[in-house]
Parts: C-alpha cells; sequence; structure tokens
C-alpha cells in the first residue's frame, strides 16, 4: 500500500508522514529531501544550478538512497544533517524546478515507492509520482502556523522574514504543487500531530 502525502511547506508533511510510516510500520520516503540532497551534491561538486542536464546527469550517475534509521546518503556521503543548512534551503528550489531533474527523481521515487508498504510526502505525489497510491492525504495549515513551525525548525530567521520566505515559495512551488482530485484535505492549523496521524491511520484501515 501506498499513502500519498501532498501539500505546502509548513503544512506538517514531514512530521506527520514519518509519525504516520513509524506508526503504520512502513517505509517513510521524504521526497524533499531527494532534492536536497541532490543540491548539496551538485554545491559540493561545483556544478551549476541553472544547468539543467548537468544537474540531470549528476541525479542520474548518484540515486539518493535512504536508511533504516531516516539516514539520507548520495554519492556514497551521510548528508542528514548538511542537507537542512540555510544555503540549502535557499538553492534548492533553483534545482527542483528543472523538468528533467524531475524527471530522474520521480523516477527513483516510484522505484523506491513501490519496493514495499510506503508513505511518500512531496508536492506531485498523489498526482504524477504515484497516481496508484490507495491513500491520497492533502496537509494544509493557516500560514501564520506554517511560518510559527518553520520558526521552530529554523535558527537565525526572524518571523516576518519566515512568513516572507514561505510566501515566496509557495509562489515558485506552486507549479510543482498539485493536488490529486481523490486527496482527503485534513487541515492541521489546529490538531496536534497525534490527532493528525490518527485520522490518516483510520483512513488507510478503511482502504485496506
Amino acid at each position: 500500500m501506498i499513502v500519498a502525502i501532498d501539500g505546502p511547506a509548513g503544512a506538517g508533511k514531514s512530521s506527520v508522514a514519518r509519525a504516520l510510516a513509524e506508526r503504520l510500520g512502513f517505509r517513510y520516503l521524504d521526497t524533499g529531501a531527494m532534492y536536497r540532497a541532490l543540491t548539496w551534491l551538485a554545491l559540493h561538486d561545483g556544478v551549476a544550478l541553472d544547468d539543467g542536464p548537468a544537474l540531470e546527469a549528476l541525479a542520474a550517475a548518484h540515486p539518493v538512497a535512504f536508511g533504516d534509521n531516516g539516514t539520507v546518503s548520495i554519492a556514497g556521503e551521510d548528508v542528514t544533517a548538511r542537507i537542512r543548512e540555510p544555503e540549502i534551503d535557499a538553492a534548492v528550489p533553483v534545482v527542483a524546478r528543472h523538468p528533467e531533474v524531475r524527471e530522474v527523481m520521480r523516477g527513483r521515487q516510484r522505484e523506491l515507492g513501490r519496493s514495499g508498504d510506503s508513505v511518500i510526502e512531496g508536492r506531485d505525489i498523489g498526482v504524477v509520482v504515484v497516481p496508484e497510491a490507495e491513500v491520497k492525504i492533502w496537509l494544509v495549515a493557516d500560514p501564520a502556523v506554517r511560518a510559527r513551525r518553520r520558526h521552530a525548525e529554523r535558527d537565525g530567521l526572524a518571523m516576518d522574514e519566515l512568513s516572507e520566505e514561505l510566501r515566496r515559495r509557495d509562489e515558485r512551488d506552486a507549479v510543482n504543487t498539485h493536488r490529486a482530485d481523490d486527496a482527503i484535505e485534513v487541515d492541521t492549523t489546529e490538531l496536534t500531530l497525534a490527532d493528525v496521524v490518527g485520522r490518516i491511520v483510520a483512513l488507510v484501515e478503511a482502504a485496506r
């Protein structure tokens, strides 16, 4: 079974998907981490971020891997912590916007997701990556709440800066943020993580 979780930044996708996968005993696949890992490798190897074909070749040559303990690696390097640095935050949208890069990544995502029961989160999962997913969730949250969540994760940025960053990111990501017609919306604004996971677990059980 595949559970697809989509939605904008700060809606709770990663936290929910990780907790849900643990609860269900499914594989957790963070597609955003894959683009971040590729961005790290491009910066590390000096590949121009505006060179789509070069980034495509880099992604094809170095598939992103996930460890059982949640680690992310690329080209033999554990980049779990490094891909969350501000430099990667700023650069990853540039890398992810290249259509050829997204095609390589989507192929890898399908490969990983179809290898067993999986929870896959991102921005085009239920529509493009695995449209056959048995359960599709669209997470949303109030913009102010999304900014507060990002503030808790990021040091050194003021709340107003984060709010503006999220607004700009929403605009950039709009072309690759797709809601499946059969996705079930869950507004996480006033829900705890346990509440959200509980709701989705019920949907999974009903779909089995």
